[in-house]
């Protein structure tokens, strides 16, 4: 007979307490608790940068059963803060797993809690917001419910914390264009997953990426036909340093693709503001229209901030790039969802187009950012 996980008890800032039991790794872990509506996919939200410093809760019930891979990893490990689940499952069924979703959990150390109403806490953020929280299990789930309290308000808020230099590589790395080069794509690592890097090569770029410390000459220096920002975590408004950088290349006339924290970089380079939703975009189903198309797509989301700015028509950019548009917009709540420039060759999206896992819809994406730059290099000719 089986004996049961040890105790884990799940609290939040406000005081709310789930007892469940231990899953993956014993032991005391703190962060911003968000919820990821995803059915499916959760190899590849587990390993995706951008949810450094979060807890994330699975709205999906059943979580495990495909196991875990060494093919579909979006990065080199596991950046969850902690995993809260339903029911996992006791057993792995497909034939590309080589190790249970548990086994990795305790191998990168991840403190999780499993067998608590999922549902209900979903609910409770969904209205109260997004807060912190802390995981305790092993002899810390002992702990008087007081101190474990205290523990958790004591952690540092998602607002104000700059996480980039935590998910970005040291080292910049090469990845070989697909087919015909067009030329050398210069790759800021906020927190890039590899789908993005195999959906830039494919268009041809010699995908060169950088780390989030790059200044524009360390940019310039690979003499790039063009540059994206990733996606990654954290407050847009603590990186300060990436939005100097990225004027500098706007100032130069570079094309530029933004995703997600690049997105909102973009915001802030060209004189918006950014502000934090109040539970976020977490998932692969979130509707958002395209407005040069016309055109609904399902597109993958992960954030917890937002840009702030006209959504009716062009407007000037508080910083001289000229004309900018609101180019996407969530059909949920109006979110700005994508920024295009009128007078520059720039733009950018809040969501995943690479979507691993989810929908492909918004794809297409990376053709427009690879026909906006053949296009550039034409015209400088």
């Amino acid at each position: 007979m089986t004996s049961l996980p040890e105790p884990a008890v799940l609290v939040l800032e406000d005081g709310t307490r789930h007892t469940g039991r231990a899953y993956g790794a014993l032991g005391t872990t703190l962060g911003e608790v968000v919820f990821a509506t995803g059915m499916s996919g959760y190899q590849e939200t587990l390993t995706d940068p951008s949810y450094a410093g979060q807890i994330v809760l699975q709205t999906a019930p059943h979580i495990g059963n495909t196991g875990m891979n060494d093919e579909d990893p979006e990065s080199r490990r596991i950046w969850v803060a902690g995993y809260i689940v339903r029911d996992p499952s006791r057993v792995v069924s497909n034939w590309r797993a080589n190790a249970s979703l548990d086994e990795i959990l305790v191998q990168d150390g991840i403190v999780g809690i499993s067998g608590i109403d999922t549902r209900a806490i979903t609910r409770h953020i969904r209205s109260a917001g997004s807060m912190r929280g802390g995981i305790f299990s092993g002899e810390a789930a002992g702990l008087d419910a007081e101190e474990q309290l205290r523990i958790v308000r004591e952690a540092p808020e998602m607002a104000g914390q700059n996480l980039s230099a935590q998910v970005s590589v040291d080292v910049a790395s090469v990845t070989d264009a697909v087919g015909d080069k067009i030329g050398n794509l210069a790759v800021l690592d906020l927190g890039v997953k590899q789908a993005t890097i195999d959906n830039l090569a494919a268009r041809g770029f010699e995908v060169h990426v950088l780390p989030q410390s790059s200044t524009f000459a360390d940019i310039t220096a690979i003499d790039p036909v063009a540059v994206f920002y990733s996606n990654g975590p954290g407050d847009p408004s603590a990186s300060d340093g990436q939005v100097a950088v990225l004027r500098q290349v706007l100032d130069a006339k570079l094309p530029y693709f933004g995703i997600c924290f690049g997105n909102q970089l973009f915001g802030r380079a060209l004189g918006l503001s950014t502000y934090k939703l109040t539970f976020g975009h977490r998932g692969i189903n979130q509707p958002v229209l395209d407005r040069v198309t016309g055109k609904v797509e399902i597109t993958a989301h992960n954030h917890g901030f937002a840009v702030e700015a006209p959504l009716d028509g062009a407007f000037d950019s508080p910083h001289g790039y000229g004309a900018i548009e609101v180019s996407h917009v969530g059909l949920n709540d109006n979110v700005v969802e994508g920024l295009r420039a009128l007078d520059l060759p720039a733009f950018s999206v809040q969501y995943h187009p690479e979507a691993a896992a989810g929908p492909h819809d918004a794809n297409y994406l990376f053709d427009r950012f690879r026909d906006m730059v053949i296009a550039s290099k034409k015209d400088a000719q």
